[in-house]
């Protein structure tokens, strides 16, 4: 099983962080979009000659508030730094960042990226293949592109576009019309596969499709040592609190019977008393929303939910720094469990 690692921090620090996590072993990087710009340390790390060639994702970049053609532009020049070995993975946030944060329109998300997937993919067809670009949508309209905005086909193809989806109806739009699922990482066992597949299945049905690669996403807690994985669960614990406060991920509560958990952390958000939120995550819900123990352990767990419908996974490390033979060990232990 391949792994994918975050690529975080600054973009004027980008290529040391990629050489560091390629030379552990790591198959992909991808970013988030967090308090840098998405796409900027993924241009730092592939358009840097002393780091080698590896898979890049954006996940996500928020897609609402962009424009199709500028999202295009960004995947195409992408997927020639990165020599083909780029996807573009998007998202849609939720309802107060769109409006309050981004200043953009929020209706119908899921209407919306359906559309949002489906425009990007023309244009991008339309420069590989010389297709005049004629896409007439609800909500966005690509029927200009003179031959001087034409860049041509591209030599590595068409750049992969994924949806990041949780809820059973952008789950069944990624099913529909991308070409992959990022599996949102506040999710458990349970969820994945009562609530997700059977959305993925639905989806494609709908859309006469055989297959969707999927993207499975953890929140990983991770140490060679009973200490070390108990510091780690710190930073777990807060990013599940800090998902399990919003209510469009309380869905994934609910079916493990926590929901009551969702406005009480909600309330404590808005307080700003973060230290109780975490205090309310104990480890059984750290350990069925999350995955922790030494490399070989958590290895051994992020197969057994997703080795059967995916060959990578993109792992995350909130609130610590591993040293680099940690993710090493991670790497080596799902490349060594996928052989046998």
């Amino acid at each position: 099983m391949k792994l994918d690692v975050q690529l975080d921090g600054r973009p004027d620090e980008a290529a040391e962080r990629a050489r560091a996590l390629i030379a552990a072993g790591v198959d992909g990087l991808f970013t988030f979009e967090g308090p840098h710009d998405v796409f900027l340390p993924l241009i730092v790390a592939a358009g840097s000659s002393d780091v080698p060639p590896t898979d890049l994702m954006t996940n996500v970049a928020i897609a609402l508030p962009r424009s199709p053609m500028n999202l295009a532009n960004m995947a195409y020049d992408l997927q020639l730094l990165s020599k083909g070995r780029f996807r573009l993975g998007l998202g849609s946030q939720i309802r107060p960042h769109i409006e309050n944060r981004y200043g953009s329109t929020w209706s119908r998300p899921a209407a919306r990226m359906r559309e949002t997937v489906l425009a990007v993919k023309a244009i991008l067809n339309s420069w590989q293949d010389g297709t005049p670009l004629d896409f007439r949508g609800e909500f966005t309209r690509h029927t200009l592109m003179p031959p001087t905005f034409v860049p041509g086909p591209n030599p590595y193809g068409v750049p992969p576009v994924l949806l990041g989806a949780l809820g059973p109806v952008m789950t069944r739009t990624a099913a529909e019309v991308a070409d992959g699922l990022l599996v949102m990482p506040f999710h458990s066992h349970r969820h994945f596969r009562e609530r997700t597949l059977p959305a993925v299945a639905e989806g494609l049905e709908r859309a006469g499709r055989a297959r969707l690669d999927l993207y499975p996403q953890v929140i990983v807690a991770m140490g060679d040592t009973a200490e070390e994985v108990e510091a780690a669960s710190f930073g777990v614990k807060g990013l599940l609190a800090f998902y399990g406060s919003t209510p469009a991920y309380k869905p994934v509560l609910d079916i493990e019977g926590w929901g009551d958990l969702q406005p009480e952390l909600n309330a404590l958000s808005k307080a700003g008393d973060i230290m109780t939120m975490i205090g309310l995550i104990d480890d059984t819900m750290m350990r069925t929303l999350a995955v922790a123990g030494t490399p070989a352990e958590c290895a051994t767990e992020i197969r057994t939910r997703f080795g059967d419908v995916a060959d990578r996974v993109c792992a995350y490390f909130p609130g610590t720094t591993h040293p680099q033979e940690r993710i090493a060990s991670l790497a080596a232990e799902l490349r060594a469990e996928g052989r046998g």
